[in-house]
This record gives structure tokens, C-alpha cells and sequence, in this order.
């Protein structure tokens, strides 16, 4: 039986000279859809959503193994932390191997 490896990474991330939750809104929404498009990944923003200047944007992949998975998550992390619109404040990567 073969094995799969499940990551996420959430980036919480400072916006610029925002004042208000439509003008974040401008910002998240493409970065959410550019890494569903360039990294096949599930992505969304998840948490701050009633702070205009905040956001926490989680990432997910199934990948077939473990250095795959690394990969990924490492170039989508590299991918938002090179946004200049965004400061990233943290990132935090999880992984999960399907028989633990």
C-alpha cells in the first residue's frame, strides 16, 4: 500500500497602508487564487478577518513523498515572502505522514 504525505503552512503577514477590509480584500484574494494556480495547493485566508492590516493565510498539500512536500512548501513560502505588499511576520510549517 503506498503512502502520502499532508503539509500546511499558515503565514501570518502585516498589510501596508490599508484602511480598510476592501482594500485588504484586494490584496488577499489574489495572492490566495495565485498560489491555488501556481502551486496547486488549497489555500485561504484564515484567521484575522475583521483586521484590515492582518492576515493569516493557510496553504495545504498531498504530496507522494516527503521531499516533495518539503519542496512545496518551501517555494510557496518563498513565493509570499517575496510580495511586496506583504510583511511576513511568521510562517508556520506542519507536516503529517499518513501511517502516524
Amino acid at each position: 500500500m503506498g503512502c502520502m504525505w499532508i503539509g500546511w503552512i499558515e503565514f501570518d503577514v502585516l498589510l501596508g497602508d490599508i484602511h480598510s477590509l476592501k482594500e485588504k480584500r484586494s490584496l488577499v484574494r489574489p495572492l490566495v487564487a495565485e498560489l491555488k494556480r501556481r502551486f496547486e495547493v488549497s489555500a485561504a485566508e484564515t484567521g484575522f478577518q475583521d483586521q484590515y492590516r492582518r492576515a493569516l493565510i493557510g496553504a495545504a498539500l498531498v504530496a507522494p513523498d516527503h521531499a516533495h512536500l518539503q519542496q512545496m512548501l518551501d517555494a510557496v513560502e518563498r513565493f509570499v515572502a517575496a510580495r511586496p505588499e506583504f510583511e511576513l511576520l511568521s510562517a508556520r510549517q506542519r507536516e503529517l505522514h499518513s501511517e502516524d
